[in-house]
Parts: C-alpha cells; structure tokens; sequence
C-alpha cells in the first residue's frame, strides 16, 4: 500500500515587494499586504499558512546564500552577523542610581572590593596538625565541629585557679564569702 505524497513545494519565493532581511535577528520582513478575499476561516488559515511558509523558506534560502558555513566535528555551523534592526523596549531604560555615600567615600580613597579568591583566602587558614584547611569564622570555625564529631577533646579542658584571687573576689562580694542573689 503507497501512501500519498504531499507534493514538493517550490524553493524559490516570488513576491511583488521583496522581502527585507535581518538576519542577525532571524528576521523576514514581508511588506506584501494579504489579499483579502472571501473571509472564511479555512480560506484565511490557509492563506496565513503559505504565506508564513514563504517568509520561512525565503529567509532560508538568504541564510544559506549569504552567510558563510564552517564544518566541525559536532556539525554544521553558520555564523549570524549582528542584529541591525533594533527591537523596541516596553518601558524606558531606569535612570542610573546615585552612588551611596560609601560607594562615594571607596572612589575617592581608590577602595576596592576584594575579589572571591581573596574573601576566601582570608575565611579559610591551614591547620599545620590535622593538615587541613579551617575556616576562621562563621559556622564550624576552626573545625570545632568536626573535632566534636570524632570525639577529641579539647586541648584547654584543665583550668588552673588562682586560689587567692578567688578569696580575694569572694570577701570583696560580702561577709563570709557568701554570695547574694539565689540561695
């Protein structure tokens, strides 16, 4: 059983006003107005169809004739030329914001921001005993909790007291050393 064939359509496009082209954009600009005759749907949604058809394979045909082509390992490319056609904008561009006073104070002294390597240079600092690298601040600093975690303990768990500075603090606070406040 052969099942029908659609019929190849020509290639080439003949229009009364030719097409303008902005390839940068992927543009066909036809100028040609429809030809309005009996209003019918079917009629126009065929009519609408051939002529978006047209405008498709004309600016095909522009692409490949005047644009080169280059062949790599992952195909065929064709390189677009820059838009020239500018596209209109829906609102105006916003006014440029006024610098803060920092921003004002940072050109004036040349201050500059520090780049991503360099905050984190400064976040991070090698630890010559465990041989890896700590954070100076913020959450695990110092890999307190990685230590937490493997069960070390602290080096400074034992703290010295100075005997006579405590009794000289507990007269200073009352008679007999008690202290105020809960009981």
């Amino acid at each position: 059983m052969a099942t029908p064939s659609k019929p190849k359509l020509d290639i080439t496009v003949t229009k009364p006003t030719p097409y303008t082209f902005d390839l940068g954009l992927l543009l066909a600009n036809d100028p040609n107005p429809l030809s309005p005759t009996n209003p019918s749907s079917s009629d126009l949604e065929s009519q609408l169809s051939a002529t978006a058809r047209d405008g498709a394979q004309a600016l095909i045909n522009q692409l490949l004739s005047t644009l080169p082509l280059s062949t790599t390992t992952s195909g065929v490319l064709l390189s677009l030329p820059p838009p020239s056609t500018p596209l209109p904008r829906e609102k105006p561009l916003p006014p440029p914001k006024e610098p803060t006073k920092w921003e004002q104070f940072a050109a004036r002294k040349g201050i500059k921001p520090k780049t991503r390597e360099q905050r984190r240079a400064k976040a991070q600092k090698y630890n010559e005993e465990t041989g890896e690298w700590e954070r100076t601040w913020g959450y695990d600093k110092g890999g307190a909790r990685k230590r937490r975690e493997e069960g070390m303990v602290q080096q400074d768990w034992l703290v010295e007291v100075d005997e006579k500075k405590e009794q000289e603090e507990r007269d200073s606070k009352g008679k007999g050393g008690k202290k105020r406040g809960k009981a």
